[in-house]
């Protein structure tokens, strides 16, 4: 056979065809996209293939470039092992760990501390209380410290830094790396720096050359200083752990960490209004679109849930919901956790807005729209009739846990 690669103009017809329903088919992979934070984001998968010995290669034939071209099948390819048996240092993270799992700041520490780890380096993740996650070794950890007891748990920054105190301590790291956000990180990291006597970099956006680029002046000008032994990194800070595995072998600390008198009494969390919470600063989002036929069945739902309403352009415009509850590039990008789509087809502007989601669930008749592709869990059916199940598996599991706690 010969190898001249031929054109196929139905194939050509069809990408071009928008209204075509294999028109998503036909276009090539998403190898770059805009962030939350307006810096550009590119995706290493997208780009190459894995070599059968786990080295990634570059095709520069075309032949992976999607549109009209041929594409093959996707084959699972160990990834090669990171491994440091004597670590000449430490860097140490301490990742957010919202909800028990690593969220996407959370990985973009771990990318950071793995490129001032270097070859002859370990990244060390410190982790309070028990967690749920399974992929610490795909994200770039080689050590894991799990600091449990009824002492860490709850808000006890006093607490942890007795704990972080200890394990510089025991594995003197060259570097300390925690995330500045408002789920703990920016706060234990600023207790931290103030019990160790350091001056920490905050905001940091990027190191290079030794030096620690931050944002500064209300977000609009760099601060750049040399490179500090405390970091409270930015979203986007590197980018993500990919292509290497890691041990994350475990590690104790030798010493038992003494219970500080804590001048902070936990009083637990306070009940605070889904729908108060600004779309960008939501953990969890559910968003309706054209595909909901009965709106107060979705207001129901989403308040059974507690979770802060969203909802497509379709639905804003049609007058289902304000203005400020648009998702998408036209609207508001979010970073949620979990992101529940009901009856949204999944347009380019809104799977833009939440492409920094962790966990997306989608609800919908169309087994083949565009979100259903981008969903990690799909829901194919009627949304009314998923809704009501949905409310009454919610409404059994709180009587279960009111009689257990009676």
């Amino acid at each position: 056979m010969s190898d001249i690669i031929r054109r196929d103009p139905r194939a050509e017809w069809i990408a071009r065809n928008r209204l075509h329903p294999l028109h998503a088919a036909m276009q090539p992979a998403q190898h770059s996209w805009m962030g939350p934070n307006g810096i550009i984001r590119k995706n290493p998968h997208g780009i190459g293939f894995i070599g059968p010995n786990g080295i990634k290669r570059i095709d520069r034939s075309g032949a992976q470039q999607g549109g009209a071209t041929k594409r093959s099948a996707a084959v699972e390819v160990q990834l090669p092992l990171h491994q440091v048996p004597q670590p000449a240092f430490y860097i140490s993270v301490v990742p957010d760990m919202v909800g028990g799992r690593l969220s996407s700041h959370d990985r973009d520490l771990l990318g950071l501390a793995h490129q001032l780890a270097g070859k002859d380096g370990a990244v060390l993740a410190v982790v309070f209380g028990e967690h749920k996650e399974n992929a610490f070794a795909t994200a770039g950890v080689d050590r894991l410290l799990v600091l449990e007891g009824e002492a860490f748990s709850g808000y006890a920054p006093e607490q942890r830094v007795q704990g972080l105190r200890a394990v510089d301590n025991q594995f003197s790291p060259r570097h300390w790396l925690l995330p500045d956000s408002r789920s703990g990180g920016g706060e234990l990291g600023r207790r931290f720096a103030a019990a160790l006597g350091e001056r920490p970099a905050t905001r940091v956006w990027q190191v290079k050359d030794q030096e620690c680029i931050g944002r500064a002046g209300a977000g609009l000008q760099d601060l750049a200083r040399p490179i500090a032994r405390l970091i409270l990194a930015a979203v986007e800070c590197a980018e993500p752990v990919s292509e290497t595995r890691h041990e994350a072998l475990p590690v104790e600390l030798s010493t038992t960490v003494a219970r500080s008198l804590s001048r902070i009494e936990d009083l637990g969390a306070v009940a605070v209004d889904p729908a108060a919470i600004p779309m960008a600063e939501a953990e969890f989002i559910f968003s309706g679109g054209n595909g909901v036929k009965d709106w107060g069945l979705f207001h129901r739902t989403a308040e059974a849930l507690g979770a802060t309403e969203g909802a497509s352009r379709v639905a804003v415009d049609d007058g289902f919901m304000a203005r400020d509850r648009q998702v998408g590039a036209s609207g508001t990008w979010v970073t949620a956790r979990v992101y529940v789509a009901v009856g949204i087809s999944g347009a380019i502007q809104h799977l833009q807005g939440i492409g920094a989601c962790d966990k997306v669930v989608a609800i919908n008749l169309d087994p083949g729209c565009d979100m259903i592709k981008r969903a990690d869990l799909s829901v194919i059916g009627e949304s009314a009739e998923i809704l009501q199940a949905l409310i009454a598996a919610v409404e059994a599991y709180r009587n279960e846990a009111k009689r257990d706690a009676a």
